[in-house]
């Protein structure tokens, strides 16, 4: 009512002053100055506001059983929230509290859970955000929204009653990228060294323990100083499950669907190796959704393993290729199977022509139980069976296609592999210092030795490819059980 009345008065001695015959133009100028600076205020205001009133947890109801296949970076978590448990032993022991934890790994892999499990862990208050909440155009908004952030923590846990809260950073890469590459901008670097001083701030006797927990899988962006000891004391790697944890994670997120009595998870944990949780739980709600799709009223395995494919490469396309088209992709993949089955026996799970995503057609196969060393054979096996495309489409349609690029592509990067890990005809070399010339002749016979090997094999097996395309151009798809029935005489391992 105040501002109405006021702004009533002000018209009011304005056009007086009009009237009288004073110039009133210095008033409008400042009227209208006023007006924007009163908009910026309320704006940066309504821009903190927003931040502090989103919504937050007291205590997230899950726990680290409701997370899968991470138990090496869920043990790690633990031996650090300990010391939050029980804040009278470390003060007795004179021990600094833990300020800072970081998730680092690929997307999807449930860091942000994580995170969740661990502020019911430690019966903590959780409040989540994500870096790029912090930056805006306006100078010294996004300090402010950090101080904010621990204030609003810190007030939570007070009126809930609590010991402890637990702020979770998404994307911290974001907010706590490395200093000085913005330099027309030091918003972003405001914004981080407010935080490295909130979290400097964090005493072993506060009313409140706070707890920082981020998360990135760019860990290589980020500035020294948060990473140093003090701040993020401790760094857990949460990478891609390995085949016990897939299955794991498969069933926590079967635990709700009416499963056939043929699913077997251990064959779809298999069938996914590098996929991460997110892609899990994506293929149990496509395999669900293929049910309802055939008005079924369970979930089957074939099901499942279509949700695979979906998920891998995307949706079925509606566009048909030519009848030539269809051929040569055919005798393609035949020529991928045919070499895979001979170098591992049993490792072709499906054949198909139909197309998906980017791809006219393709050759899955059964994923090899997990590694992560490799020997030179296996990577020239590898070479082979990329390879084995295109000279497929040589030897029975007389020349190449553009459809064998990207297999090119991983053939080069395997074979720069086997150089870069001395496993060459060069020995130990630095890549970064060793000549063109000399690199392209490694590469080139690398590639040309197992070229020689894949024509001489399919040059043995030309009547199967035939064969086999003829089957799959009427069928569309061959199984990979089926597959090995029809080869298995002409295959000699």
């Amino acid at each position: 009512m105040l501002k109405e009345v006021g702004l009533g008065i002000g018209l009011a001695l304005v056009l007086f002053l009009g009237v009288a015959g004073y110039d009133i133009t210095p008033v409008f100028i400042i009227a209208l100055a006023g007006g924007v600076l009163f908009y910026l205020a309320r704006s940066r205001g309504m821009l903190t506001k927003n931040f502090n009133t989103a919504p937050m947890t007291a205590r997230p109801s899950i726990g680290f059983s409701d997370v899968g296949g991470q138990n090496t970076a869920i043990s790690e978590l633990k031996e650090a929230l300990d010391f939050i448990k029980d804040q009278e032993m470390i003060i007795k022991l004179g021990i600094r509290p833990i300020k800072g934890i970081l998730l680092t790994g690929p997307p999807g892999t449930g860091k942000t859970l994580l995170a969740k499990a661990a502020a019911g862990y430690t019966d903590s208050v959780f409040v989540a955000c994500s870096g790029s909440e912090f930056i805006e155009m306006y100078a010294g908004v996004g300090a402010q929204r950090v101080r904010q952030l621990f204030k609003t923590a810190r007030t939570n846990a007070q009126k809930q009653k609590k010991r402890s809260a637990l702020i979770f950073i998404d994307e911290i890469d974001i907010l706590g990228g490395k200093r000085g590459q913005n330099t027309s901008h030091h918003e972003y670097d405001q914004t981080l060294n407010q935080l490295l001083v909130e979290m400097d701030g964090m005493k072993t006797n506060d009313r409140v323990q706070v707890l920082v927990v981020a998360a990135t899988n760019r860990v290589d962006m980020l500035d020294p100083a948060l990473l140093r000891p003090g701040r993020f004391d401790r760094h857990v790697k949460v990478d891609l499950p390995d085949k016990t944890g897939r299955l794991e994670i498969l069933r926590l997120h079967f635990r709700n669907k009416p499963l056939a009595d043929d699913v077997i998870l251990e064959d779809i944990a298999k069938e996914t190796f590098g996929f991460s949780g997110a892609h899990l739980e994506s293929l149990a709600n496509e395999g669900a959704i293929l049910a309802m799709r055939e008005g079924r009223t369970e979930i089957k395995q074939v099901h499942f393993l279509e949700a695979v494919d979906k998920v891998m490469m995307g949706e079925k396309l509606d566009r048909r290729p030519s009848k030539d088209e269809l051929e040569r992709v055919a005798v393609h993949e035949v020529g991928h199977a045919l070499l895979s089955e001979n170098i591992r026996p049993g490792s072709v799970s499906m054949v198909t022509i139909t197309p998906r995503g980017q791809a006219l057609g393709y050759m899955r196969q059964v994923p090899e139980d997990d590694t992560y060393l490799h020997t030179r054979e296996y990577l020239e096996n590898q070479i082979q069976v990329l390879l084995a495309g295109s000279i497929a489409e040589e030897l029975i349609l007389g020349g190449r296609s553009t459809g064998a690029g990207n297999d090119f592509e991983q053939a080069v990067r395997t074979a720069g592999q086997i150089i870069r890990c001395g496993m060459s005809e060069l020995g130990v070399v630095d890549p970064d210092i060793l000549p063109a010339d000399l690199r392209y002749r490694a590469l080139t016979g690398i590639i040309k030795n197992q070229e020689k090997k894949v024509r001489e094999f399919l040059g043995r097996v030309g009547g199967v490819i035939n064969q086999m395309v003829h089957i799959l151009l009427t069928e569309e798809k061959i199984s990979g059980e089926y597959f090995r029935s029809l080869t298995k005489k002409h295959i000699v391992h």
